[in-house]
Formats: C-alpha cells, structure tokens, sequence
C-alpha cells in the first residue's frame, strides 16, 4: 500500500495553518462483495473504504434528504433547488461532525463525490448554451434590451463606487472584487429560465419579456466576466499578456463559428426531415465537449464558460440541440446537478460567522445593496414605459433571481482560494434568501389566469349571424388539419355567414429554452431556418382559396412547452375576439374499435384550455377509420357526399343551447340537413330540471325552428342506460354529430352514466358515443360555452 502526503496552506484564513492529506494508492473502487463484507468487524466503515459504493450509498442519502425536505417546503413555493442545498447543509459540518458524516469520511469521498457535482455543473452549462438562442438577442424589444443592459451596469458601476469607497486604496479591478462585483449585478438565463418554467410562466407576456432581457442580461455578464480577467491579466502581467489573451479568446470564437458550428450543420443537413441525428455524430459533440476544458485553458478563455460558449455554437432546436437535450437533460438535471447543489451546500459552515472579517462584512453587504439596485432598476424602466405596477414589481423580482450558477461560481471561487469560508458563508446565505423569496414573491403578484376574466361574452350564440363567426383551430399532427377542413366544410360557409378562421400550429419546444411566437402573416420571413408551419400553411392556403369570400384564414405558429400550450391558445383568443376555439380529441380509432394514437400530453392540455377559455370551446372526436393503416378521408369530406347529415343531442342547459347556435350556423346551406334530437326524461322526473334553465331551452329551440328548415326528434327517457339504447340506434344515420359537454351535470336521462365515464372533458353523452358500442363513421363535436368566472 502506497501513500502520498502533500500540504498546502490556506492563505485565504484568518492564521495561515498547514494542513496534511493523506491519500491511498491504489484507491479501493469495487467491493468484493456484501458476504465479505458482513464476516469484517466494522461492516460500515469497511464498506465505506470503497468509493463505488460508497457514491451510491451517498448519491441515495442525498436524493432521500432533498425529497424530504422539499415535501415540507414545496408547500410555501420554496423551489426544489433550495432544498437541494439545505440537504447539503445539513449533511454538512453545520450538523454532522466530521467523524460521523456521511459525506466526509474521507478527502477522496469528498473529491469524488465533488468532482461527479463538477462534471454535472460542467454539463448543464453547456446544455444551457445548447438551449440559446442568440438570435433573438436582435428581435429584443427596447424594453428588453434596456432591462437586460442597466440592470447589470448601473449596480456594478454603484458597487464598484462604493468599494472604492470602503477600500480609497484598493484596485477595484482585482481579480477578487471585480469579479464578485459581476456575479452580484450580473443575470444568469439559465436561472431566470428555471424560475419561469417552475412557476409554469415561460410563455406568458410577463416570462417572453424576462427570458428576452435575461438573454441580454447574460451576455453582457459573459463579456464582463471575460473583462475582468483580461484586466487582472494585465495588472499581474502587462498589457502584452492581455493582448495575447484576447487573441487567443477571439481565435477560441472564431474557430468554434468558423469552424465546428460549420461542421455540426452539415450533419444536420445529412439528418432526412423529421428524421434523428446520428449516434456518431452525437458520440462526437460529447467527445468535443469532453475535451472543451482543455481547449478553454489553451486558448486562454474562463474556464466556467468554456462549454457554455461550445454550446451556444451548436445548432438549436431539432433536429441536434433537441437531441442532445432529451439525451442529457434527463440525467443533468435529475442526478448531477442535485448532487452538485448538495455538494455546494456541504461546503458551508456556520462556525466562520464567529470569525467573520471586516472584508467579508462588506461583501456581504455589497452583494445585498447591489441587489437592491438592481431591483430598482428593473422597475423603474418598465414602469417607465407604463407596464401595469404589479407586473413590474414582478419583473423586478425576476431579474435579480439567483441560483445554481451564482452558488456553483462561489464554491469554484472557494476551491480556488479566491474568496474565503467566511465570504462563502454570507453569501451562501443572500443566494438563499433570494432563491426562496423570489418564486413566492412573483407567484404572489403575477397570475397569467386573471387576464382571462372576460366579462364580455364571447360566444356563438353572442355573434351576430350575419357577421363573420372568429374560430381559432388548433394543429398539433397532419391528421388534424384534414379534421379541421372537413368540419368547415360540412358548416357550408357563405358570404353572407363568414368564418374568420385563425390557424394556429402548435409545435413542442425541443432543444431550447425560449419559445416562439410567429405570426406569419406580419412577417415575411420567420424568425427562424425552421420551417414549422409550412405544410399546415399550404393546405389551409388552398382550403381559403376554395371559399374565397367566405372564409379568411391568418397563421400562427407557437413553440412552447407542451404543458404550457394553454397559454399561447388563450392568449391569441383574446387578442383576435374569438369566439370559438377547435381542439382536436387526444385519441384516435380505427373502424373496428382499435386506438389508433393517443397522447395524453395532448388531454391535459385540452383540459387547461376548457378551465381557462375567454371564450367557447369544442373538442373534435374524429370519425372511425374504414381502413387500418389507410389515409381514407373523414365522412364530413365533400367528395363523399353532396350533403351533410348533422346531428344535435339536445338535453339542455348552457353547453346545449351553445351546440344548437353552432348547428344553427353551420345549417345554413341547403346542402346541410339539420336534425335535433331533444332528450326529455319522463313527467316524474322533471324536479331534476332547473326552471329557469327550462326557459331559455324552450326560448332557443323556438327561434332555431322559426329560423332554419330541420327535423325536430323528441325522446322521453328514464335513466342512462334508456338513453344509451336509444342513441345507439340513430348515431349511425349522421356524419356529425354536435353535443354540449354539460359537465357536472348528471341528471335524470344521463343517471348511471358518470360512473362508466372515461373521458371526463368530453361529458357524459360525448363519452358515450365516442365509445366502441357506438358503430359508425360519424365525427364529433362536444361544445362548452364560455365559462362564466368572477374576479
């Protein structure tokens, strides 16, 4: 067994001490195993002498403690990151004492364990700049920029004042106050894009305008960064050094434009459309970025961002920056970045308060004041352009977030001896405040949900009939664009009854981090290579040109998380005064009962919409498919018949009458044969129905009957399963079929039903004829009204 001893002395403490590491070569990895293990005295220390398990067994504490402690937090909207470090915290020296850690057992658990958060740290910068963009830097609004510009140099001119100030001898461009100073003004985008996503705000008005003056924000951080140690290479070393080093810095860029994006776009352009990039060449950017360190120390470039400016080199989005996202991310942000935060943590220790320096006293202050600058900056320039007073406070809280960029450069700067255990400490403790009040303080002001509390009704029995009918209709795969075009064209559109129709394609965001908003119809060219939209575009394209006069179709792409969609749909809802929007169903059939595709992604999102719509909803149920595996057209299609059989269930109430408006609409061609199907329960079970209710059905039914030419069917029934028997025996003579969702509305001809329900967003009786029992080739269209909210 070998040894090797070495000592170094910590310059940064308050008295210089020597310290002695020993260390064991070779280092135990693997154990022989658990039998050998139990016959040892000492089982846990032995089994502790071998770094493998070891690792897992810490890895396994650290993930226990982190949920534990953010199941009681998550609560107060403490984001997950806090947890993470208070788990390091308490595994720490704050609580457990080095004999009995079971994190520092030894220096090489802590260098393992260290050097595994490291890499992960090493990896999520590097996704980070995978994930930009900076090309939107340049479609940034006044205000953005603004934001993103004075709210990183008004604080770090302020502070480096003050230091001055505090210190009238000091250089307030040494390595260590300069670059303090940066990291105190300076805005990260990756933490300002944890926070919005958390907080399910990334594509709201408020989460567009903070992601686009974060990105800003960012690159001026970057570039004073790099300033800074230009500067403190010139002040140890001469102006020369500094020259060689921007060299070397610039050569670093222009190779990584000039050279490998070149190289990664023409393996982009070797990946067929729609197709996935190949292993090899995702084996090769990870080896490249393996390896971008060593190139970073080379060239001279800061070390910390090194990958992260190799990854904004890589091309964005699909089909090789959403490759390397859903490969990495996965494992970054579920295992090494906890252990990174965790390990951050344990490096702080309560006991260096006692001792607490003078220079660490003002840093800490410093760092407190500039966040308060800084603050005032970000609201004052919005307030300034007439940005409503919560949200701005709101902004403000955004801009000066802190996270696990701040705290992993603090512990780097620790390791280095850059700054001291003390100056750590205190600002430990700021990253911690901030963190922890930021998310609660902006969940507080801003609510993107209020802005959806129209008091205008906006409705299809609200629209004047001989005006044009506003529809939006939503695109997620091809199959839905022909569902789209054949209800349309079963409605018959006229000149004298138009449908102003948005077409808006929504489009998983995938290897980025800002979504995307294009109105196509505002811009001659799209803010991106990308081509989203254009198939979608080329059909509707041709259905406008079909009804020229009838019909007017704008497009609209929108590039967001799946589970944030709802936002893009209600926001363009309210800015176009739609009255109705289309959404496809989740799942498809095939003729004999078979599921087709269904993607429950897609449910929670139609439910989003229906709970927070400023306006009337329908899902659209597409028909049963004759052939399995053909691309044969729906029924609704004109070339199937010269007419259309349509179909309103009637049993009342608001999502009905809503049903009877929309048919009423589409009826207006003689080619469209209108049936109304009126469900009535029997004489003794009217107490079910609500008088008042009872009225505006009857109002509604007579001016539809006094308005268009239909067959008027009604059915007394007694219970669910009557009514069951009942529609199965028509469903199969109609090509569309129009129901209200009526949810939470069970009554006397729907009892017995709810409890076979299984879709609950499309009702009982939408439900019910979706299901297999039902034989027909028949679409479906479940309506609800605008939902009626109060303030």
């Amino acid at each position: 067994m070998a040894y090797n001893s070495s000592s170094y002395t910590t310059g940064m403490d308050r008295t210089a001490r020597s310290e002695e590491v020993c260390l064991k070569f070779p280092p135990k990895v693997t154990s022989p195993g658990l039998a050998a293990l139990l016959v040892q005295k000492d089982k846990l220390g032995k089994f502790m002498d071998y770094s493998g398990p070891r690792l897992h067994f810490q890895m396994v504490v650290i993930f226990v403690f982190t949920q534990i402690i953010h199941s009681l937090l998550k609560l107060l909207g403490v984001p997950l990151f806090i947890s993470q470090l208070l788990a390091g915290i308490l595994m720490g020296p704050v609580i457990v004492s080095d004999e009995h850690s079971l994190v520092t057992i030894s220096e090489d658990s802590v260098a393992v364990l260290g050097s595994l958060g490291a890499l992960g740290f090493m990896f999520f910068m590097f996704l980070s700049g995978v994930k930009m963009d900076l090309r939107l830097t340049l479609k940034s609004g006044k205000l953005a920029i603004a934001i993103g510009l004075f709210s990183v140099l008004v604080p770090l001119i302020f502070w480096l004042m003050t230091v001055k100030t505090f210190h009238p001898g000091g250089n307030v461009f040494s390595n260590k106050i300069f670059h303090l100073a940066i990291t105190y003004s300076g805005t990260s985008f990756p933490v300002i894009h944890s926070l919005l996503s958390e907080l399910k705000i990334l594509n709201s008005e408020l989460g567009r305008l903070g992601l686009s003056a974060a990105l800003i924000g960012d690159m001026v951080t970057l570039v004073l960064t790099m300033f800074s140690v230009w500067v403190n290479t010139g002040i140890q070393k001469g102006s020369k050094d500094v020259l060689f080093d921007v060299g070397l810095a610039m050569l670093y860029v222009c190779i990584l434009v000039f050279v490998l994006r070149p190289g990664m776009k023409w393996m982009v352009k070797r990946t067929p459309e729609a197709g996935q990039i190949k292993d090899t060449c995702f084996y090769i950017i990870i080896l490249a970025f393996m390896i971008s360190p060593r190139f970073t120390e080379l060239f001279r470039v800061y070390f910390l961002y090194g990958p992260f400016i190799f990854g904004l080199a890589v091309p964005d989005g699909p089909p090789l920056g959403s490759a390397l996202v859903e490969k990495l991310d996965p494992v970054v942000s579920g295992m090494f970045m906890p252990i990174f935060a965790t390990t951050c943590g344990m490096r702080f220790d309560l006991s260096y308060f006692k001792y607490t320096t003078k220079y660490a006293y003002h840093q800490a202050v410093g760092a407190v004041v500039t966040l308060i600058i800084k603050f005032g900056v970000s609201l004052l320039l919005p307030l300034l352009c007439k940005m409503p007073t919560r949200d701005s406070f709101a902004l403000a809280f955004i801009m000066v977030s802190k996270g696990i960029v701040e705290i992993g450069s603090y512990s780097i700067m620790n390791d280095s001896r850059i700054i001291s255990e003390d100056i750590f400490a205190h600002l430990t403790i700021v990253i911690i405040i901030v963190a922890s009040v930021v998310p609660i303080a902006v969940k507080k002001l801003y609510d993107p949900s209020k802005k959806y509390l129209c008091f205008q009704k906006r409705t299809v029995m609200n629209s004047k009939f001989n005006q044009e009918l506003r529809m939006i209709g939503c695109v997620h795969v091809p199959g839905n664009v022909n569902s789209i075009i054949n209800l349309l064209n079963a409605s018959c559109p006229t000149r004298e009854c138009p449908i102003a129709l948005d077409i808006l394609h929504l489009v998983k965001l995938s290897g980025q981090a800002t979504p995307l908003f294009i109105a196509h119809h505002k811009q001659q060219k799209a803010s991106s290579n990308k081509s989203y939209s254009d198939n979608v575009v080329v059909a509707f394209k041709q259905f406008e040109r079909d009804n020229l006069g009838a019909v007017s179709v704008n497009f609209f792409t929108a590039v967001s998380p799946s589970n944030l969609m709802y936002e893009d749909t209600c926001n363009l809802a309210m800015d176009r005064l739609t009255s109705f929007i289309i959404l496809p169903f989740h799942r498809r059939w095939y003729s004999d009962g078979s599921i087709e595709s269904e993607d429950q992604t897609l449910r929670s999102l139609n439910f989003d919409i229906l709970e927070r719509a400023p306006c009337s909803v329908g899902i659209l149920v597409e028909g049963r498919r004759n052939i399995k595996g053909s691309n044969s057209k729906d029924t609704l299609s004109p070339s199937n018949s010269s007419s259309y059989a349509i179909a309103v269930i009637f049993l009342g109430g608001e999502d009905d009458r809503e049903a009877l408006a929309l048919a009423k609409r589409f009826s207006q061609d003689e080619s469209v044969s209108l049936t109304i199907i009126h469900l009535k329960a029997v004489d003794s079970l009217e107490f079910f129905l609500d008088e008042d209710e009872r009225m505006l059905d009857k109002e509604m039914l007579k001016d539809i009957n006094a308005s268009v030419p239909l067959t008027y069917i009604e059915e007394h029934v007694k219970d669910g399963p009557e009514t069951s028997t009942f529609l199965r025996s028509i469903v199969k003579d109609y090509q569309l079929i129009i129901v209200g969702r009526r949810y939470r509305s069970e009554d006397a001809i729907t009892l017995g039903l709810e409890e076979w329900c299984e879709f609950r967003e499309i009702g009982i009786i939408g439900d019910l004829l979706s299901s297999s029992d039902f034989v027909g080739n028949f679409s479906l269209l479940i309506v609800q009204q605008q939902p009626k909210r109060t303030g």
